[in-house]
């Protein structure tokens, strides 16, 4: 367990080099390529965390062969470790008191537009929506809803809200977080208005009709944010032209050249793992000599640490 908290922390170091390379690289990436490319560079934050988990290249001794060591293990959790799992209970807990909170306000008809779940998701609008909005704006709603889930990003959300749970030690996944979501609506803007390129503005002045959610949705989508400056954000990327399709394809090709770089890069930075792990029962036995390829694991008692010689090379 001690090892695998040292394995999070290092994958929590890379990603976070990784959202700082993202943050810097968003907005100019959203002026050149457009939103869905911007949006698209949040991939190389999970690639370097995860490329960082892939083990590493095996250590070696002086005559180029895996080290041999013997290690005394004592069957106890750090309180470090302790920590971490209760921190992310904790955080698991308080998003599930969140979403059923924003389900609760769903039921009411005081929550949405949305779109809730990740296995089987649905669109959630409030009681109003009929009364609020025109047949053409509420076509606009359920386009923006209905691009959510043809893109996958219930999903996503999905899997950024365990992210957080996991590193919830890490501000800079939370910070992560909040942009993702941003950046995805921007990006789901940009599907829409892709397919409706003639109703830019009645988009725009139906995003300005719906009501700023206060609730938290961990597991969904819904497209107001809690404050002011996306909202105005979402407006002005309505007004840049559709990048052409080269200029995609230069973005696409960019994203794809950073995260390859990004990953091999988290994985290269490693240090050397351990050899094979081979688990010692009975250390006092014939096993003492193993192989010069193995790494022997073994819990000692006080009497057996006494006894026990590591072998001669």
């Amino acid at each position: 367990m001690t090892e695998l908290f040292a394995d999070l922390l290092r994958a929590n170091l890379a990603a976070s080099l990784a959202i700082v390379l993202v943050l810097a690289l968003r907005l100019p990436a959203r002026r050149v390529f457009g939103a869905e490319i911007a949006y698209r560079l949040w991939l190389i934050a999970p690639l370097a965390y995860v490329a960082n988990l892939i083990p590493a290249a095996e250590a070696t001794d002086a005559a180029g062969l895996p080290a041999a060591t013997f290690t005394a293990l004592t069957p106890s959790t750090p309180l470090a470790v302790q920590v971490w799992i209760a921190g992310a209970a904790a955080v698991l807990a308080l998003m599930a008191l969140g979403q059923q909170r924003f389900l609760n306000r769903a039921k009411a008809g005081a929550a949405g537009p949305a779109v809730v779940g990740i296995i089987s998701p649905r669109i959630v609008t409030p009681a109003d929506h009929e009364a609020r909005f025109t047949p053409e704006e509420r076509a606009l709603v359920r386009a923006h809803e209905r691009a959510h889930i043809d893109r996958g990003d219930p999903r996503v959300n999905a899997g950024v809200a365990l992210a957080q749970a996991v590193n919830w030690f890490n501000p800079l996944i939370h910070l992560a977080a909040y942009f993702v979501r941003l950046d995805q609506e921007l990006a789901c803007d940009a599907t829409v208005m892709a397919r409706r390129p003639g109703e830019r503005r009645r988009y725009a002045e139906t995003m300005l009709k719906t009501q700023l959610g206060t609730t938290p949705l961990p597991f969904g989508c819904y497209w107001p944010a809690p404050s002011r400056h996306p909202l105005e954000a979402r407006i002005d990327m309505l007004k840049q032209p559709r990048p052409s399709v080269v200029r995609t394809m230069i973005g696409v090709g960019a994203v794809l050249a950073l995260s390859g770089a990004a990953g091999f890069g988290a994985w290269a930075s490693q240090p050397p793992a351990p050899p094979h792990v081979r688990w010692v029962d009975h250390p006092t036995r014939e096993v003492m000599s193993p192989t010069r390829a193995t790494v022997v694991m073994m819990t000692l008692t006080p009497a057996q640490m006494a006894n026990f010689k590591q072998p001669k090379r």
